[in-house]
């Protein structure tokens, strides 16, 4: 039999292969394309704005003050129109991408660290060590994470800094929850038991058996906590007690134009819209993730 038949019929018993597989459930889930494309696309544009944005975000021009959009009438000048300061719309809305990516992705990766670490030994270890990080996540759901980062961010300043440290620190808690709900179900599966009677030291099983079981939770608990970080970050700007001027943030935009916003409604309705866009591609793509980790559908 030539190789020309038997390679086909290899392929069909042998079936395809892992990388084949994950390749088809990536490209086939709609909603992880969407929303890892609008990522993407907002990752490039924050990574590239000092080559796409065509004029200083920070420069100010009282006599081009307040000049509309492309749509509504204005030039291709200022194709998004420009502030009260007349500073370049799209440029500042350019240089805000990285703010709110910035904010977003530190600010998962610091309460994911703590959260994650506090949920798995409680789920794990159980007993007193469940019974402190119990402790501990009510103590955390009795504090109000809106109040409390107004408080501390009006104590210490606003800043770029102190607005990651504090949110970062405050957002910890449903990563402790979801990953000490998803442990204590991994745990008492069979590979679980069969790792602990070979031998198996306490570090690996957690690294080797139990994380690769509830990764597909964290994934989700990770974007959701990114796209919230977001939000915070644009509503303590929009009330003056977030990133300051003149540093562009969509929140801080949206609120420097509410007053007018009777008026001139785009200045608040571009840099919501651009917020929409990024806070739903991130929960599209969190989606899809979990979809294409979930350990069912890797067989």
């Amino acid at each position: 039999m030539s190789d020309a038949m038997t390679d086909p019929l290899l392929a069909e018993i042998v079936g395809p292969t892992p990388g084949q597989m994950l390749r088809r459930r990536i490209f086939g889930h709609q909603g992880l394309l969407i929303g890892g494309t609008v990522v993407a696309l907002l990752v490039l544009v924050a990574i590239f704005a000092p080559l796409l944005a065509p004029h200083d975000p920070y420069a100010q021009s009282l006599v081009a003050r307040m000049k509309p959009p492309v749509f509504l009438g204005g030039t291709w000048e200022h194709p998004l129109g420009t502030d009260h300061l007349g500073r370049d719309y799209l440029s500042r809305l350019i240089y805000g991408a990285r703010v709110s990516l910035l904010i977003g992705l530190v600010t998962a990766v610091i309460s994911g660290l703590i959260g994650s670490v506090m949920g798995v030994c409680a789920g794990y270890f159980g007993g007193r060590v469940d019974a402190v990080v119990t402790f501990l996540i009510n103590v955390r759901l009795a504090m109000p994470v809106v109040l409390v980062a107004l408080a501390v961010v009006a104590i210490l300043g606003g800043s770029l800094t102190v607005m990651i440290s504090v949110l970062g620190l405050l957002l910890w808690d449903r990563f402790a929850v979801v990953l000490r709900a998803s442990t204590r179900q991994v745990r008492e599966r069979e590979y679980v038991a069969a790792a602990q009677a070979i031998g198996a030291s306490t570090p690996r099983i957690l690294l080797a058996e139990i994380m690769p079981n509830i990764v597909n939770n964290l994934i989700v608990v990770v974007t959701l906590e990114m796209a919230h970080a977001i939000l915070l970050e644009a509503a303590l700007s929009f009330l003056g007690l977030g990133v300051q001027p003149p540093t562009p943030s969509w929140g801080l935009m949206v609120s420097e134009g509410k007053n007018m916003m009777l008026f001139e409604p785009w200045l608040v309705m571009i840099p919501g819209a651009v917020l929409f866009v990024l806070v739903l591609g991130i929960n599209l793509m969190g989606d899809g993730l979990r979809d294409v980790a979930a350990p069912e559908n890797r067989s």
